[in-house]
């Protein structure tokens, strides 16, 4: 998932970071609602294909082709728009610890230009297939490498943050503070609040990774929904802590958002260089703290790869994209390395809408919280109608309360869908307008229409659910 410490390189983040004490747990729990719909159903068809082969089997023989195909390209695209937007956050954040490591924005430091960032941008989803490419066993140690990073250095961070800091906000400020003095011309308390609520929404996706995962899972019935359920749980419960560890370290807000800081503008790099400078009198802790967080973008990207690459790869098994012969390929070590390859080039050439128009890129990796929502919510709809009376149950299952979480979670990702296409900013002008609306729409009518115009006549749906 993206992972709640790619926020440091938001520089609009600490708008509504003092929102997120209290949004984090709503969209947390709400989050969890839908995982475990998802869990359920994971439970009873344990498969790569995960979201779309859901779909199929939820759907029925009448549409399930149609079901499949919408369902998995929302799914994959969404995909591959995360992946753009974890690596692109870790070439920003790369680039701010250059510029602090070299004297900041105020003492001549270097400052990465956005073809540079984007060299960055090649060079980490270049390392990520590399690393994807080995085989399942090195996979799976850089994984547990990476669970262990992630958990040690969030618990670190939460911890040295704030005793560092020389000053500190109150309890007060922290849990009842909302900041309207944010530059972005909103100052609605209550605007702001939801604005919180989509940052821990944004953050909180990508958990069903582990159900594309399930083919090479022991026990993938049980262990599949599992790993979806912690991978909520843990980020949630943990991410909270985070947040609360850092807003506690926030003074001087407007500071931080000006983009004269030695940041550049980007608040949560400037949190941890600050609070280093004014204790010890360099912000060197503070960048070594940067590099902790980058490592663990790192291990979310790569994470996030092996997720594309697996969907891919079922996908193009099923014969749903372009040239699937290629892409479903495996070597000898059982590794898909040609989804691989493909997934981290397609995750580039969406990053390289960000040299023409910041606002174009925007666009583009919006997707990658409304596209992957939708999927959520495709086979947990078809769940709770279709196969309301069909459905049968795996070893994890909801029992009698199957039908009110399924319509809840639901009824969540319709709610966000609509709160994802509110403006961030105004006065709406060209540039500050929200085009999430307007990416996903273009998303859903390039899935019609290839349906209509063609896949209609020869896709099926998943191979393995017409034989079984």
């Amino acid at each position: 998932m993206p992972g709640f410490m790619s926020l440091a390189t938001n520089k609009s983040s600490i708008v509504i970071y003092l929102s997120l004490a209290y949004g984090w747990l709503i969209a947390g729990a709400f989050t969890m609602i839908v995982g475990l719909s998802m869990s359920e159903i994971c439970s009873s068809y344990p498969t790569s294909g995960g979201l779309y082969y859901w779909s199929a089997k939820l759907a029925g023989p009448g549409w399930a082709p149609f079901a499949s195909w919408i369902t998995g390209w929302f799914n994959i695209v969404g995909q591959w728009a995360v992946t753009t937007s974890i690596d692109y956050s870790l070439a920003q954040l790369i680039s701010v610890i250059i510029l602090l490591s070299t004297g900041g924005n105020n003492g001549g430091g270097y400052e990465a230009s956005k073809y540079v960032v984007i060299c960055f941008h090649g060079a980490i989803l270049l390392l990520h297939a590399i690393i994807n490419s080995l085989p399942i066993t090195w996979l799976s140690l850089f994984g547990q490498v990476a669970a262990a990073w992630n958990l040690v250095g969030v618990f670190v961070l939460m911890i040295l943050i704030p005793s560092v800091a020389t000053e500190r906000a109150s309890a007060k400020f922290v849990f009842t503070h909302f900041n309207t003095d944010n530059g972005e011309g909103i100052n609605s308390k209550v605007y702001i609040f939801v604005l919180g609520l989509l940052m821990s929404q944004y953050t909180l996706t990508g958990y069903d990774a582990s159900a594309h995962m399930t083919e090479e899972t022991k026990s993938a019935d049980k262990n599949g929904p599992r790993g979806i359920i912690s991978s909520i749980g843990i980020s949630v419960i943990v991410g909270w802590g985070y947040i609360l560890g850092i807003t506690f370290a926030v003074t001087d807000i407007s500071y931080l958002l000006d983009e004269n800081n030695d940041a550049g503008g980007y608040a949560i790099a400037e949190i941890f260089y600050q609070v280093f400078k004014s204790r010890y009198g360099t912000g060197v802790g503070g960048i070594i703290c940067l590099g902790v967080v980058a490592v663990a973008i790192f291990f979310c990207g790569m994470s996030s790869v092996t997720s594309n690459s697996r969907m891919a790869y079922a996908f193009s098994r099923d014969g749903a994209m372009p040239f699937s012969s290629v892409w479903h390929k495996v070597n000898n070590q059982e590794v898909p390395i040609n989804a691989v390859w493909l997934s981290a080039l397609i995750s580039f050439c969406m990053a390289l809408t960000s040299l023409g128009s910041s606002v174009a890129f925007q666009a583009m990796v919006s997707i990658a919280t409304i596209g992957l929502y939708i999927a959520y919510a495709l086979p947990i709809f078809f769940r709770v109608t279709l196969a309301r009376k069909s459905f049968i149950p795996g070893p994890f299952n909801l029992g009698r309360y199957g039908i009110l979480v399924g319509w809840i979670a639901v009824l969540w990702v319709a709610t966000i869908s609509v709160l994802f296409s509110l403006p961030v900013s105004y006065p709406i002008t060209n540039e500050t307008l929200n085009y999430t609306p307007v990416a996903v729409g273009c998303l859903f009518i390039l899935v019609i229409t290839s349906w209509i115009f063609g896949a209609r006549h020869w896709f099926r749906g998943p191979i393995t659910n017409i034989d079984g």
